[in-house]
Parts: structure tokens; C-alpha cells; sequence
């Protein structure tokens, strides 16, 4: 009796949650608007790229170093994160290998499209994977970027999105729930086969500081050397996959203006407008050799014997568990847990914890090992979903010993983090939230990548990370982390106090109605 109860509730609880994608695909089943506005002016005029510059002139003398360890600079900032990833763009030679789960038309999207299409120009091979959720560019912008004779771009599970009717998309959902809500969620960015960048962030205005409303704050690592080999194979093993699909196959015909030789002057001039890209951005960009060479003089480039790459392979296990199962990502971060000796400190923005994993930190507490994390508050979060998951096995969670932080909206971090070379100082102070997936073993190891605390990372959406055993990395990311730990930039929760009532009554109600959402789905 019990089983078929428990059957049935499934049943409609999947019901429940067609009815959200219904009312999500409606809403958004328009093709984008065209963000790119007509202009007559010939911003592009005054813009140039230094000849004189290359990825393999600036690497010089580093070739031994690279054949034998892995350089590591961890990336904190979202504006030098962004303004790395330009560079490298910009002077790479042979090929610009990038796989995202969101890849957005905002501002931030459009000019690394520019950038991307320049380098194509050059002759560099630029092969894009995106995963097909959350692409929301029309299929025409999208086949316009591929008709580059050097752009290739690939979608990740195609079905629930991309050239799909609403009809279509409910249909995946409806039979094939669990591979429809198998995701891509890995972060890479390879440049030349020699640099790479992976970690949180996604392209996007939020996660590069450019938001006026929310910002991310999120950390990438940037490795050169030995461990992008590793990155590379794993990119082409998700590329040529056969859950990965051209996007000339997702949609009969080719755009209008795929012989145009001016289809992407609009681009250009969009992202050479000084209002859409400030001029500042750029003359950080022209400054970066000259502040590589910084970083290498003064020894915050540490060569790192042993970085491991760990990415979990497509469609990550075989369904025999439901919707469990896990990969290789899982395993190697309980591993971690499992031989930590004095510490943990972690950063997600997503805190979902199931008897399992509570199960692992009490352990680990057990045998007297400080376990700390900072996830979002419910003021800083931008999915309530996961976080009335986490509201509900809170109490479960603090119970195991493990200090529970979450992240403020206000966090005084926001405003160093967004100021600096770009803008001296913050008119309008958006509202800051938790992306960094980050963790701590023991002040010795750091953990940079894109793995949540919760059941989708876990079992569903495919993941990386990079695993540095690094005492100078550690410590370094570590302090940053303690700043954050502190009381101006996040609540300590205690089963006497959390933030949750400093939102809206709305908010609240929300977030208390998406509680019938079964918890291995968020």
C-alpha cells in the first residue's frame, strides 16, 4: 500500500511539475529581441589589435614549466575574469574551444561573440557547446554565428528548448523525464590547448559584475600548462558525443544573410560602442601582458605539480538508480571530505542536503573537523526552489555539528569587488549573490569548479572541478573566503536565528509554496 501511495504522489508531482514548464515555455517562447541596435556611427574606427602580440610570444620560457606542472592564478574578480577571457580571445592562434551551460545574448554575451568572430576572422578555429536549457538566443542569431567558415557551435541534449515548439518540449518532459533534466553544466574555456579558464562563471552580465539589478559573486581559475590536456580531452569527449548535436540540425534551412560578408558588422560596431563596452575595459585588456609579467615576477603564478582535472563524462551514469547514480565528480569530492584531517570550507550557492551527505559531514565532525559553509540567504538567492529545500533541512544540517552561513545581499564585499579600475565608485549598488562552488581541505587543497551542494550536481547535470593541492593556492582562496565568512558580508545561523524573515511576506510565501518540488530535481 505504502509503495503504491508513494507511486502516485510521484505521479502527480510530476504533473505539478509539467505545469511549471508549460507556464515557463509560454513565457518564453517569443524568439529573443534583436539587442543589437542600428547604428551609423564607425566606432571600430579607433580600435585595434596589436600584431605585434601573441598567446605563444607571452608564454615564452615558460615551455619546460608547462610540460611537467600546471600554473595556477585564480581568477576572483568578474571584471579581470572577463577582461582575461577577451584577451586570450584575442590573441590566440590555433583553435578556442568553450563549453558553457549559459551562454546569453546580453551585453557581456554580444561582445564575446564579437571578440570570437574576430578571432575566426584571423583563421582561429572556435568550436562553441552550449547546453540546450538555457540557450536564449534565436536560432537564426545562433546559425548566423555557425555560418562563420571558422565557428562551429553544439547543443548539449537538444529537446527542451532550442527550435522546439511548446508542444515538443512538454512531450521530452513528459516521456523522457530524466534525460530531459540531464544537464551540461560544465564550465570550459581553452585557448591554443595551452590555457585554460574553468570555474563558475557562465557568460553572462551577472557573473562579470555588468548586472545593474543582481551580481554573481563567483570565482574561475586560470591553468596553464600540464592539466589542459586533461581539460581538452574531456571538452571533445562532451563534443563529439551523441547526445551533442550540430546546430544545423536543430532547425531546417539557413539564415537569409549566411552569404552577407557584412552579417556581423553590426556585431562589431555594437560591441566597439563605448557605451555598451567601456574604453577603460579595453585599455586593461591592451595592459594585460604587461600585468602577466607582474604576475609571474612576483610569484602569484604558482606552478603546481599535481593539478587534477576531474570532469564526469556525458549523460554522467546510466539510470539504473532513478534519478541517482552519481559520477565521478561525486566521488572524488566525498573522497576529499572523507580525508579531511582538520577543516572544510566550502562556498555554494546552492545548499541541498540529503541523509547522505549529512551523513558524511557529521563524520567528519565527529572526528573533529571543522566544517564550515556559506551558501545564499533567501534575501541573496536567485532560485528559490533550492533554497525552500534547503529551509526545510536546515535544522537536519545544523544538527550535524557543520557551521551554516548565508550569503547578505548587501555584502560589503560588493562594493571592492565592483570597483576599482572600471568605476571608482557605485551610483547604484545592485544586490550580490553567492555562485562561487569552491572548497577548502585542510588549508593545503583547493577545490575551484562547478559543482553545487545539492542532488542535481550530484547525480544529474555533468560537473568539473579542479583539485589543486596547494598549500600558496589554499591559503590565498581561503582568505578571501574568511573575509566572506565575516559578519559584513554574511549571517551566522544558529537554530535560534536566520535572515529568512528580512524578505517581502511575498517572497516568503513563494518560497514556502515550492516545497512539494521533489528535492533530487533542484
Amino acid at each position: 500500500m505504502y509503495r503504491k501511495v508513494n507511486f502516485i504522489m510521484k505521479k502527480n508531482i510530476h504533473f505539478i511539475l509539467l505545469i511549471l514548464i508549460v507556464s515557463i515555455s509560454i513565457s518564453s517562447c517569443d524568439e529573443p529581441k534583436d539587442l543589437i541596435a542600428e547604428t551609423e556611427s564607425n566606432f571600430c574606427d579607433n580600435i585595434h589589435r596589436n600584431d605585434t602580440l601573441s598567446l605563444s610570444k607571452e608564454l615564452e620560457g615558460l615551455e619546460d614549466s608547462m610540460k611537467t606542472k600546471t600554473g595556477v592564478f585564480v581568477l576572483e574578480d568578474g571584471a579581470g575574469s572577463m577582461v582575461t577571457r577577451a584577451w586570450l580571445t584575442e590573441y590566440a592562434e590555433e583553435t578556442i574551444n568553450i563549453q558553457y551551460f549559459i551562454f546569453s545574448t546580453d551585453n557581456v554575451g554580444l561582445i564575446a561573440c564579437d571578440y570570437l568572430v574576430r578571432a575566426a576572422d584571423r583563421g582561429v578555429i572556435v568550436n562553441i557547446l552550449v547546453d540546450d536549457i538555457m540557450v536564449n538566443a534565436g536560432i537564426q542569431d545562433i546559425l548566423t554565428l555557425d555560418s562563420h567558415e571558422n565557428i562551429n557551435v553544439r547543443i548539449y541534449n537538444p529537446g527542451v528548448n532550442l527550435g522546439k515548439s511548446i508542444i515538443k518540449k512538454v512531450q521530452k518532459f513528459a516521456t523522457e523525464f530524466r534525460s530531459a533534466n540531464q544537464r551540461m553544466h560544465n564550465k570550459t574555456f581553452i585557448v591554443d590547448n595551452k590555457v585554460v579558464i574553468t570555474g563558475g562563471r557562465n557568460i553572462a552580465d551577472e557573473y562579470f559584475d555588468y548586472d545593474h539589478e543582481y551580481n554573481f559573486r563567483d570565482r574561475d581559475v586560470l591553468l596553464i600548462g600540464k592539466t589542459t590536456k586533461a581539460v581538452t580531452r574531456s571538452f571533445y569527449e562532451f563534443w563529439e558525443d551523441s547526445l551533442t548535436v550540430r546546430v544545423t540540425e536543430l532547425h531546417q534551412g539557413i539564415p537569409s544573410n549566411v552569404s552577407d560578408p557584412t552579417r556581423f558588422d553590426r556585431l562589431h560596431e555594437y560591441a566597439c560602442n563605448p557605451e555598451n563596452f567601456w574604453p577603460q575595459v579595453r585599455t586593461r585588456i591592451a595592459n594585460l601582458p604587461a600585468a602577466f609579467k607582474a604576475i609571474r615576477n612576483t610569484g602569484r603564478l604558482i606552478w603546481v605539480d599535481n593539478v587534477s582535472f576531474v570532469s564526469d563524462i556525458p549523460s554522467k551514469n546510466d539510470g539504473t538508480q532513478g534519478l541517482g547514480g552519481g559520477g565521478v565528480t561525486t566521488s572524488a569530492l566525498v573522497q576529499l571530505v572523507e580525508e579531511a584531517k582538520t577543516s572544510i570550507d566550502i562556498q555554494t550557492p546552492y545548499l541541498i542536503t540529503t541523509d547522505e551527505s549529512r551523513a558524511l559531514f557529521k563524520a567528519a565532525v565527529d572526528r573533529g573537523v571543522r566544517v564550515r559553509i556559506l551558501s545564499n540567504s533567501l534575501a541573496s538567492t536567485d532560485n528559490v526552489d533550492a533554497f525552500a529545500s534547503y529551509q526545510s533541512d536546515r535544522e537536519k544540517l545544523l544538527a550535524t555539528g557543520v557551521q551554516v552561513f548565508e550569503f547578505r545581499p548587501d555584502a560589503e564585499e560588493r562594493t571592492k569587488i565592483m570597483t576599482g579600475e572600471l568605476q571608482v565608485t557605485l551610483e547604484h549598488k545592485p544586490i550580490f549573490g553567492l555562485h562561487a562552488k569552491t572548497m577548502v581541505i585542510d588549508e593545503e587543497i583547493a577545490v575551484i569548479g562547478t559543482f553545487n551542494l545539492d542532488p542535481r550536481s550530484t547525480n544529474l547535470n555533468t560537473e568539473c572541478i579542479a583539485i589543486i593541492p596547494s598549500e600558496q593556492i589554499a591559503t590565498s582562496v581561503l582568505a578571501g573566503m574568511e573575509i566572506e565568512f565575516g559578519p559584513k558580508n554574511s549571517w551566522f545561523i544558529t537554530n535560534d536565528f536566520n535572515p529568512d524573515s528580512v524578505v517581502s511576506i511575498s517572497k516568503q510565501i513563494n518560497t514556502w509554496t515550492r516545497k512539494i518540488l521533489p528535492q533530487e530535481i533542484l
